[in-house]
């Protein structure tokens, strides 16, 4: 391994004639602003700081691993010189800012002191680099001003672009320069100051290391992983990502974006990286932890089964939505997604009778999954164990259930225990059990009787049903706090509620809908919500009712049955 180094402008000038790539392994973007703004404060200050090595592997006749360029780069089909193991992040920051690439951002260095700080928090060896977040209003940029450098001089800022190495930087130079004497906003203060500065940015040196032509995959992958020196330190789905690269040659990264083209819901449900990971663990029969993602043959063992995986998150995904399970806010566990997902893999090819008995298993193990505290503690090897079991049950190959069926040791909440459960805006387990139960008759909108779905469901909001106010309590108060005492509906349906009793706002919904009473009687029955009995104005009768309601759909759930009407 060698060491060397070369100035931002030679590292531009590799970048455009596509010297210079990255491994296609590599994670995308993960900078914040503030850690670009840091970036350049570093390289601006008088003497400059150091921003760290890079590690550069040399490219021989053939790429050990497929290339990219890096984010805003010419898109250049030439074979690179060298690939970029590491310093991803601070080679793409320097880019993209100096040629003005961002799209929701701008960088600027600040020329002028800053009129609205103190003296004392002006005065710093490194001039203040700031980044100015943009977005689109009417086809427009905003903030204007980003866009023109006589309104950004005057609050004392010059765009980062003016820094650029090569021809198309001194053309940005000299375009400000001349756009700021032509408003006479120039000074050769102003002029002079951004002059030096961009010798400080041309001239500033990045060392880097070398592996040379010759090294083998092995090795420096192994480098990769263990020198990658990042501000973001890389997760097991990163390694994951080296392994399938190095042991067939794809692209984890691109045959995530096929799936999410096939399945754009994966998204919904948390990390689609971990989901992944997971359920892939499962088919290859291993539990989904650290400890297995970290196996050497951990990332060729998921290429053998990615068509499993993809199958079973697109079945499992779709079995979600019917389960009226939408999002991960409506998730009581997350042991759910995965081990759905892996069981509809073991399913995929089943028909007729094979099928809905299939059905029926997985519709118990969800629900199981959520109203029981089977996954509480070591959640990932007890989903294993039962995985295993279910996997056998499905395919017929046994009759033995697995322990998350075992009523007397992972029992279902006593009616008492669904009554006191808590607001299921807090990540609980029992009281989103309720309300995702509360779910999956379809819960049509109090107003306008839209039933929910994936679609809507990012649009509802969790309304107490007996208000804060109506009831005279603290908003924290664990009375009213209750999931039995919440619906989900609609964002316009509930800043349309009051602090009225719910007699009121239901009679005004009955007369509001021109159906009458059994239209609205009909839109809470499907919320599993008794008319009758909230109407009343009776808050404990309410509770009692609804638990019972909700007690009944629960029983048939965990057992595999479709709830009777």
């Amino acid at each position: 391994m060698e060491a060397r180094s070369k100035s931002i402008e030679q590292w531009f000038a590799a970048i455009e004639q596509g010297q210079i790539k990255l491994p296609r392994f590599q994670r995308h973007e993960a900078w914040r602003p503030q850690q670009i703004a840091g970036l350049f404060e570093n390289i601006l200050r008088s003497p400059s700081l150091p921003i760290g090595v890079l590690l550069i592997l040399e490219v021989g006749d053939k790429e050990l691993f497929h290339s990219r360029p890096i984010v805003g780069a010419p898109s250049l089909s030439a074979k690179p010189n060298m690939q970029l193991l590491d310093g991803q992040q601070r080679m793409t920051a320097l880019w993209r800012a100096l040629t003005d690439n961002y799209q929701e951002l701008r960088a600027f260095v600040r020329l002028r002191p800053n009129e609205n700080k103190p003296k004392e928090e002006e005065e710093s060896a490194s001039p203040a680099v700031e980044i100015e977040k943009r977005w689109d209003r009417k086809g427009v940029l905003q903030p204007v001003w980003a866009d023109d450098p006589v309104a950004a001089i005057g609050r004392g800022l010059a765009p980062l672009s003016i820094f650029r190495p090569g021809v198309a930087g001194e053309a940005n130079f000299k375009a400000w320069r001349e756009r700021l004497r032509a408003d006479n906003a120039y000074s050769d203060e102003i002029g002079d100051f951004a002059g030096e500065l961009r010798k400080r940015v041309l001239s500033y040196t990045l060392p880097f290391l070398s592996l040379p032509v010759g090294t083998s995959r092995e090795t420096a992958l192994e480098v990769f992983i263990n020198m990658n020196t990042s501000a973001s330190p890389l997760t097991d789905y990163d390694i994951v990502v080296a392994q399938v690269e190095e042991g067939t040659g794809e692209s984890l990264h691109e045959k995530v974006q096929s799936l999410l083209t096939s399945a754009p819901a994966a998204k919904d449900y948390g990390q689609i990286e971990d989901i992944l990971l997971s359920v892939a663990a499962l088919l290859l029969d291993k539990p989904p932890l650290k400890k297995t993602y970290l196996e050497d043959d951990f990332g060729s063992g998921l290429s053998k089964v990615w068509s499993q995986v993809v199958a079973g998150v697109e079945r499992g995904l779709q079995f979600l939505a019917d389960e009226a399970l939408l999002n991960e806010k409506t998730l009581p566990s997350d042991v759910a997604v995965y081990l759905t997902c892996a069981l509809w893999a073991v399913a995929a090819d089943l028909k007729l009778d094979h099928e809905g008995n299939a059905r029926s298993i997985i519709r118990k193990a969800l629900w199981r999954a959520c109203w029981t505290d089977r996954y509480g503690k070591t959640a990932t090897t007890r989903a294993f164990a039962d995985f295993r079991a279910l996997r056998l049950l499905i395919r017929g190959e046994s009759s033995s259930s697995p322990e998350l069926f075992d009523d007397a040791v992972y029992r279902l909440p006593a009616i008492e225990e669904i009554k006191l459960a808590g607001w299921p805006g807090r990540k609980e387990r029992l009281p989103r059990a309720i309300l995702a139960t509360s779910l999956r008759r379809r819960a049509q909108d109090f107003a306008d009787g839209t039933p929910i779905n994936r679609s809507n469901v990012a649009n509802r909001e969790l309304d107490h049903l007996y208000s804060i106010k109506f009831m005279k309590v603290d908003r924290n108060s664990a009375l009213v706090n209750r999931a039995l005492n919440c619906a989900l509906i609609s964002s316009a349906t509930n800043r349309n509620k009051s602090g009225e009793p719910p007699s009121k706002f239901i009679a005004k919904r009955a007369e509001a809908a021109n159906l009458g009473v059994e239209t609205v009687r009909w839109r809470l029955a499907t919320h599993l919500i008794p008319y009758d009995e909230l109407v009343a104005d009776n808050y404990e009768q309410f509770l009692d009712v609804r638990a019972q309601l909700i007690e009944a759909d629960m029983n048939a759930l965990c057992t595999g049955a479709e709830p009777v009407t």
